[in-house]
């Protein structure tokens, strides 16, 4: 499938943002996830050992998860997420690296916050469109934006809870994508039970 039909089916990306732990932290986290039943993901380069975390996961879920790299920024930041297991990549703001993602056809999800950054990203070759970040904004923004864009594909970020994933999708996102409200402190040694209960109740918000 595309890129944009795994959101749809999925319509939660989880985002992993480890910092300063073992590598082996965030994979356990990443694992736990997809055992609850996550199954699009992103591990973020500005990650401890983000490159490692990207291969190992890979190679531990094959495909069992959808693994994008999060904060790609440079054509070498593409290079480097594609050759440990990535299979598109997401980016905070428009960056040099999407062109480089593009011409190798590899799927982006880009960063974009006013309709001109939307619209930017789209010409750029965007195929889905991050509203990052969406904390301020509320779910209604996604519906005034698919007034002038009634076909981009947006997935809201930053700060997006449970109640807010629901408004979100309700107002016709493709997808909300989750940091901290979904994994609190487990990318960096926390709890990997509360984890498994928060999948949960973000799971069950965005099937209903």
């Amino acid at each position: 499938m595309s890129l944009i039909e795994d959101l749809a089916a999925d319509r939660l990306l989880a985002i992993i943002r480890g910092k300063d732990v073992e590598a082996s932290i965030a994979i356990a986290t990443a694992i736990a996830l997809v055992d609850e039943g996550v199954r699009s993901m992103e591990i973020s380069l500005s990650s401890a050992d983000a490159l490692t975390v990207l291969s190992e996961v890979s190679s531990a879920l094959g495909d069992r998860v959808r693994l994008g790299a999060g904060t790609v920024l440079t054509p070498a930041d593409v290079d480097a997420a594609l050759d440990n297991g990535a299979t598109y990549i997401v980016t905070p703001a428009i960056a040099p690296s999407i062109s480089t993602a593009v011409d190798r056809g590899v799927p982006v999800l880009c960063g974009a916050l006013t309709p001109t950054e939307v619209l930017t990203a789209l010409d750029a070759g965007a195929d889905a469109v991050k509203l990052f970040p969406v904390s301020s904004m509320g779910p209604r923004y996604v519906k005034d934006l698919r007034a002038p864009f009634p076909s981009t594909p947006f997935v809201p970020v930053g700060g997006v809870g449970v109640d807010e994933a629901e408004g979100f999708l309700a107002d016709g996102a493709v997808a909300v994508g989750v940091a901290s409200p979904l994994l609190g402190d487990a990318a960096n040694g926390g709890d990997l039970d509360a984890l498994r209960e928060r999948a949960r109740r973000f799971l069950s918000a965005v099937c209903r």
